[in-house]
C-alpha cells in the first residue's frame, strides 16, 4: 500500500484544487459583468456552498442614460436593459459605462481633449469665368449714317478709351456742324448789335454743339469746330471704354440706323466667376467672404477674389445656387468661358469648444459623445452641435474645454456611426453574460440576451469598395434564422483585412437599421463551419 499512497494523495489534492478553480474563475476576464459561477464538483461541494449568490440590484439603460428599471425591458432602439448586480456598480456613477483596460485596448479606443479653436472650413464648388456685365459696352450711334472707313476691323482687337473705331458720314452731323459755323459767324457779326440779338445767336451756336455732344462726337473734334474750323464731311467715332472687341458688325460702306450696334467692347481688367454652390452649403456663404480660384490652365497660380452676390434662385436640375465672385484679372489671364475650381473660406475667427468629427455618435435623433472618466469608465453625454469645419465640430452645449472625449474605436465607421452599433459593442462586451435573477435560488442562471448576434460560417466574398462581405452562415438561434448566404456591412473595413475569401469565420453582428446588418467582430475559425456545426457551436456558446 505504501507504494500507492503518494498517488492517491496527489489525485485528491488535484481534485480539490480543480474544484476551487472552477468555482471561483470569472468568465470574460477583465469585464465588469460575469457569468454565474460554474457548479462545483462533488468533492468540493463545501467550497461551492460557501459562495453567496449575487443580488440583482436593477437593470440599467444600455446607452448609459440615467434610467433604470427593476424589471427587464428594452429601450426605444430594441436593446435589452443590462442587469447590474451587487458590487458591479462600485465606482461607476449612474449613466456611465465601465469596461476593462484590456477591452479598451482591444477595441482600439482613442481619446482627445475638447479644445478651443477657430473653425475654418472650405466650401468647394465648380465655377466658370464670366464677363463683368457692368464693364460691357455696345457702340451704337444715335444718328443715321454710313461707315466710311474702319480703324478697328477685327474681333478680339484691344482698344483704348478714345481710340477711333471708324469714320462716319452722316447728313445730320454735317448739318449740325454747319449750323454751328453759321451761328458762330453770326455772333461775330453782331458784336455791335443789341445784347438780345447776341444772346440769341450764342444760344443757337451752343445748341449745335450740344447736339454734337449728345451724338457722342469727341470733345477734341467739337473744340476744333468751335475754334473756327469748318464743317467736316466725316467725323471719327471713338471707343467709349478700354477693352477688347467681342463683336464687330461694322463693315466699310454699310449704312446704319440710330441705335444699331456696330461694336461690342468688354473691359476684362476685372471679371466675374459664377460658382455653383450646393444647396446644403449655401447657408454658410456670406457676402464679403474671401475665395481662392484655381484654373487648370495655370496650375501654379491662385487667384484671390471676394463673394459679392448670392443669387436668389436655385437651379432645380443641379440643386445648386449661383454665387458671384469678383476677381482682378492682371495680364488678362482669366478668359471668359474658362472653368474654375472655387474654394470659399467659411468660418468665424472666434474660438469655440470643438471636438473631432469622429467623436460625435449620431443616432439620427440626437448626438452623443463619450467622455473618458478614466479607469475604463465612459460617460455618454448628449451634446448640441454648432458650426463644422473639415475635421472638427463646435460643441455648443454638453462638453467643456479640456474634457477627454473618445474619438476612435475599431468598429466606428465615421461621424455618422450608429449609436446602437457603438454602444452595443461596449455593452455586449461588458454585460452580455449577466445572470438572470433566478441565480439567487442556486439554479443555473440563463444568459441575458446580448445586444448583438453570433454566427459561424464561411467568408464567400469581400467588396472593399462598398465595405460589405458575403457570408454563408449557419442557423442563428437568437434571430431564429436558418442557414443562409447573405451580405453584411463591415463596421470597420480593417475587420476583413487578414481574412481571405473561402476562410471559415465566426462573426458578431447587430442590426443598425431595418434590413442592414453590421458585423462588429470577425475572426477566423479553425475550419469551415457547416450549418450543423454552426448550430452546435451556438448551443455550446449558450451553454457557457
Amino acid at each position: 500500500m505504501k507504494y500507492y499512497v503518494p498517488g492517491v494523495v496527489t489525485a485528491l489534492l488535484f481534485a480539490v484544487g480543480s474544484g476551487y478553480w472552477v468555482g471561483t474563475k470569472r468568465v470574460g476576464a477583465g469585464d465588469t459583468a460575469t457569468m454565474a459561477a460554474a457548479p462545483a464538483p462533488a468533492s468540493v461541494a463545501g467550497d461551492a456552498a460557501a459562495q453567496k449568490p449575487r443580488k440583482l440590484l436593477y437593470y440599467r439603460n444600455p446607452m448609459g442614460l440615467a434610467d433604470t428599471s427593476p424589471t427587464p425591458k428594452k429601450d426605444s432602439m430594441g436593446m435589452d436593459y443590462i442587469a447590474v448586480y451587487e458590487g458591479e456598480d462600485e465606482g461607476v456613477a449612474a449613466g456611465e459605462l465601465k469596461i476593462s483596460t484590456e477591452k479598451v485596448q482591444k477595441l482600439g479606443v482613442k481619446t482627445e481633449p475638447a479644445a478651443l479653436r477657430e473653425l475654418a472650413r472650405q466650401v468647394r464648388a465648380a465655377g466658370r469665368v464670366e464677363i463683368d456685365e457692368r464693364r460691357l459696352h455696345n457702340v451704337a450711334p444715335k444718328f443715321e449714317g454710313w461707315v466710311e472707313r474702319l480703324h478697328v476691323n477685327a474681333t478680339g482687337q484691344p482698344v483704348a478709351k478714345g481710340q477711333p473705331l471708324f469714320e462716319v458720314y452722316s447728313p445730320e452731323l454735317v448739318s449740325a456742324q454747319r449750323e454751328y459755323v453759321v451761328a458762330a459767324k453770326g455772333v461775330a457779326a453782331l458784336k455791335d448789335a443789341s445784347s438780345e440779338l447776341q444772346s440769341g445767336m450764342r444760344q443757337l451756336a451752343e445748341a449745335s454743339l450740344v447736339r454734337l455732344r449728345n451724338w457722342d462726337i469727341s470733345e477734341e473734334q467739337i473744340k476744333a469746330l468751335a475754334g473756327g474750323g469748318e464743317a467736316r464731311r466725316t467725323l471719327s467715332f471713338r471707343s467709349p471704354v478700354s477693352g477688347v472687341v467681342l463683336e464687330k458688325k461694322a463693315v466699310a460702306g454699310m449704312r446704319f440706323m440710330p441705335g444699331e450696334m456696330l461694336y461690342q467692347i468688354a473691359d476684362l481688367s476685372a471679371i466675374w466667376v459664377l460658382a455653383d454652390v450646393f444647396e446644403q452649403d449655401i447657408g454658410l456663404v456670406k457676402v464679403g467672404a474671401g475665395t481662392t480660384v484655381r484654373i487648370n490652365s495655370y496650375p501654379d497660380k491662385n487667384f484671390k477674389g471676394v463673394v459679392t452676390y448670392v443669387y436668389p434662385t436655385l437651379k432645380a436640375e443641379t440643386r445648386t445656387v449661383p454665387v458671384r465672385l469678383e476677381l482682378a484679372n492682371p495680364g488678362f489671364l482669366l478668359k471668359p468661358g474658362m472653368f474654375a475650381q472655387v474654394e470659399l473660406s467659411i468660418g468665424s475667427k472666434a474660438k469655440v469648444v470643438t471636438v473631432p468629427l469622429s467623436a460625435v455618435i449620431d443616432s439620427g435623433t440626437r448626438q452623443v459623445v463619450l467622455i473618458d472618466k478614466g479607469a475604463g469608465r465612459f460617460e455618454p453625454r448628449e451634446v448640441r452641435l454648432g458650426a463644422r469645419s473639415d475635421s472638427h465640430v463646435e460643441i455648443m452645449e454638453g462638453v467643456k474645454d479640456g474634457e477627454p472625449v473618445v474619438v476612435a474605436a475599431n468598429f466606428l465607421i465615421d461621424a455618422e456611426s450608429n449609436l446602437k452599433a457603438a454602444v452595443g459593442g461596449f455593452g455586449h462586451s461588458a454585460h452580455g453574460a449577466a445572470p438572470a435573477p433566478g441565480a439567487a435560488s442556486g439554479q443555473a442562471a440563463p444568459v441575458a440576451a446580448a445586444s448583438g448576434h453570433r454566427a459561424s460560417g464561411t467568408l464567400d466574398a469581400i467588396d472593399a469598395k462598398a465595405g460589405t462581405v458575403t457570408v454563408s452562415h449557419g442557423p442563428v438561434a437568437s434571430l431564429k434564422w436558418p442557414a443562409m448566404t447573405m451580405d453584411f456591412v463591415l463596421a470597420n473595413p480593417a475587420l476583413a483585412e487578414k481574412i481571405k475569401p473561402g476562410s471559415a469565420i465566426g462573426i458578431e453582428f447587430v442590426e443598425r437599421k431595418p434590413g442592414e446588418w453590421v458585423i462588429t467582430k470577425l475572426e477566423a475559425a479553425a475550419k469551415p463551419a457547416t450549418p450543423a456545426a454552426a448550430a452546435s457551436a451556438k448551443s455550446a456558446h449558450q451553454g457557457h
